[in-house]
């Protein structure tokens, strides 16, 4: 996949994730790459942004497998961003899809 997609798009992949339930680093990493392939150290910087911006609220949780294990939950004002990230991402889908339709004729 094109990077530039994947750069545009990963905000509103994460912020809907972590909508979904609560969910630790390494958890998240795994989850995004189902959907575009990335590496923690795509995620990581991304995770300290929207937590610097108030989107997410983190909280630690032992672990039996090794240190605590931090997670992030997304906040109401990371829900109001969420839902802004959707309405453009599906007025986006829908111009773009359009415009190739119509360029195929």
């Amino acid at each position: 996949m094109n990077s530039q997609f994947k750069k545009g798009v990963l905000e509103l992949i994460v912020l809907s994730s972590v909508a979904s339930h609560d969910r630790y680093g390494y958890e998240l990493v795994e989850s995004v790459s189902k959907v575009v392939d990335v590496n923690e150290g795509t995620i990581y910087p991304l995770l300290k942004r929207l937590t610097n911006e108030h989107y997410f609220e983190t909280y630690l949780v032992e672990s039996t497998e090794g240190p605590p294990r931090k997670y992030y939950h997304i906040t109401s004002l990371g829900s109001e961003r969420l839902q802004l990230l959707q309405e453009q991402w599906v007025t986006f889908e829908k111009s773009v899809n359009q415009f190739l339709k119509r360029s195929r004729k």
